[in-house]
């Protein structure tokens, strides 16, 4: 089974890397990405202490809540990054900086 997205779908934006590796997707990452990860974790952590109030564990509650929301937040960060490498979300930032590097 092929699980390669550029097998079935069409990048509709420029493409400056079909497989971009990790340090170059977390390189890629824009204030936009990293505003979206520490509001995902900070919800996070937010709810985790509030579910955890009721039973009484509010800090390891808080602490795995806050892990959750930091790995779900680099994720789409990382999601995010990638696809505009990958051509498939808009790129204009992208696009120009890889034609300033040529």
């Amino acid at each position: 089974m092929n699980t390669d997205i550029t097998a079935s779908a069409k990048p509709e934006y420029p493409v400056i890397d079909r497989n971009p590796p990790f340090t170059k997707t977390v390189g890629n990452f824009n204030t936009l990405d990293y505003l979206r990860l520490t509001t995902i974790t900070g919800i996070s952590v937010t709810v985790g202490y509030l579910s955890g109030i009721k039973p009484g564990i509010r800090g390891p509650s808080m602490v795995t809540g806050g892990l959750i929301g930091l790995m779900g937040g680099f994720m789409y960060a990382y999601q995010n990054s990638a696809g505009r490498l990958m051509g498939f979300f808009p790129n204009e930032g992208e696009v120009a900086k890889a034609k300033y590097k040529i």
